[in-house]
C-alpha cells in the first residue's frame, strides 16, 4: 500500500506553534494549491489543504514561514473523525508532513537559505556566472592522442 502526498503551494496564514501536554512540537496550517487548469474568461481555481507538522518539522515551519510563503510540503494523508460543538460528526482530511522545503525565492520566504537557514547569515548577492552567459564559441577541441593512464 502508497500513501504519499506532495503539494507546493502558498500559506494562508502565519503557523502558529504549539505543545501537546507531553512536550511535542506540533503545528497546523493551510495551504492554498493553484489547479493546473483555467477555463478560458475564468479566474484560477485553488485548492486548501490542511497540513498538520510535528517535532522538529513544527518547529521549522513555524520559526522559517509566514503568511504568503510558498511552501513544498512531503508526507502522507491522514483521515480522522470527530464531534464539532454542535455534536454534528465531520471527518477531517489532512496531510502529515515528514518532509517540508522552501520553494520561493529568497526574498519571498524572508530568509537567507535552504533548511539550514539562520537569521544572522548575511544574503548573498544574486550575480549570474561568467559560465551561463557564455556560447558555444568560449570551448575548443582538446587534441591530445596520448593514451589514458588507465
Amino acid at each position: 500500500m502508497l500513501n504519499c502526498a506532495v503539494i507546493m503551494g502558498r500559506l494562508v496564514a502565519d503557523p502558529e506553534l504549539r505543545t501537546t501536554t507531553s512536550g511535542i512540537s506540533v503545528t497546523s496550517f493551510r495551504v492554498a494549491v493553484d489547479r493546473n487548469f483555467v477555463r478560458q474568461g475564468e479566474e484560477r481555481q485553488a485548492d486548501f489543504i490542511d497540513v498538520v507538522a510535528w517535532r522538529q518539522t513544527a518547529e521549522f515551519v513555524s520559526r522559517f514561514f509566514r503568511k504568503g510563503s510558498m511552501i513544498a510540503v512531503q508526507g502522507s494523508i491522514q483521515t480522522r473523525n470527530y464531534e464539532d460543538r454542535n455534536g454534528n460528526k465531520r471527518t477531517a482530511v489532512e496531510i502529515v508532513a515528514d518532509n517540508v522545503s522552501f520553494c520561493g525565492s529568497k526574498s519571498e520566504s524572508g530568509t537567507t537559505g535552504g533548511s539550514t537557514a539562520r537569521y544572522d547569515e548575511p544574503a548573498r548577492p544574486q550575480s549570474t556566472p561568467a559560465f551561463a552567459s557564455g556560447g558555444m564559441g568560449d570551448f575548443s577541441d582538446i587534441q591530445d592522442d596520448d593514451e589514458l593512464p588507465f
